[in-house]
């Protein structure tokens, strides 16, 4: 729940029931929890008092309302983040892994997301893109100012398009040379100024995999806060099929029949 007209009211700070996120660099800070059902599951929330005595605090971030209840983010210096792994009362891991291996409540993703989005714009644009004067923030965290030039700073989402490229039963994955050894996914790339999401979808799968595609269909999007992105996910025809890759980009890419995939999956 967020609603712009929250954002300077000084009264959610004192809110006993205010929760903050930390965020360190990549890093997000998690209380270990008594296991329950899914003793996987950290809490990422701390007290306003409990997060900024975590370390040498950095921007701190209006993220909205919970079930009523105000919700920060808290920026640390990356090696403050670095230093809270030797406490045994924390966990300290990165997003991906928070996702994937459900360290949190699914209900603190799209927040916990937000929040390094929103700190990691303020760790890169703390001087003015205008004149090169040093920018307050402003908004509850939500833009900076500059006193020099009177520029207003916003924070930006970059456009990502993420494709399954199809031909017939078979479908294109590719391998990152950062992947883990049996991991495969679906393309992706910056879509470029001045470019369709389409000819995008088509651009990147040329470049990384040498195969050429025809009719491209939106699917979803997905927030991808690696720093700040919207992935937006489309299904696109192929109407080659000889696979030329490109080894800056990625480690390897072949065809999978559906059978492959639900044996993957299984």
């Amino acid at each position: 729940e967020f609603e712009a007209k929250f954002r300077d009211d000084p009264d959610f700070a004192a809110d006993p029931r205010a929760g903050c996120y930390v965020v360190g660099g990549e890093m997000i800070v998690l209380a270990k929890t008594e296991p329950s059902n899914n003793p996987l599951f950290s809490n990422p929330l701390f007290s306003l008092s409990q997060a900024t005595a975590l370390g040498t605090p950095g921007e701190m971030i209006f993220l909205g309302l919970q079930d009523g209840a105000p919700r920060f983010g808290l920026g640390l210096a990356a090696q403050s983040a670095e230093a809270l792994k030797e406490r045994g009362d924390l966990v300290v891991t990165d997003l991906r892994s928070n996702a994937v291996q459900g360290l949190v409540e699914v209900e603190h993703l799209p927040p916990i997301a937000e929040a390094k989005a929103i700190l990691h714009w303020h760790a890169r644009h703390g001087f003015c893109a205008n004149c090169g004067a040093p920018t307050n923030v402003s908004d509850a965290g939500w833009r900076r100012d500059c006193p020099a030039c009177q520029a207003q700073h916003f924070p930006r989402t970059d456009p990502v398009v993420i494709m399954l490229a199809v031909d017939g039963d078979r479908c294109l994955l590719g391998r990152s040379p950062r992947f883990a050894p049996t991991m495969w996914s679906c393309l992706a790339g910056f879509v470029e100024p001045g470019e369709s999401m389409e000819d995008a979808v088509r651009r990147e799968t040329l470049e990384e995999a040498g195969i050429i595609c025809g009719r491209v269909r939106y699917f979803a999007t997905q927030p991808w806060p690696f720093p700040s992105s919207l992935m937006i996910g489309c299904h696109a025809q192929a109407v080659s099929r000889d696979i030329t890759v490109d080894r800056d980009e990625l480690e390897d890419a072949r065809w999978f029949a559906r059978a492959e995939l639900a044996e993957a999956e299984g």
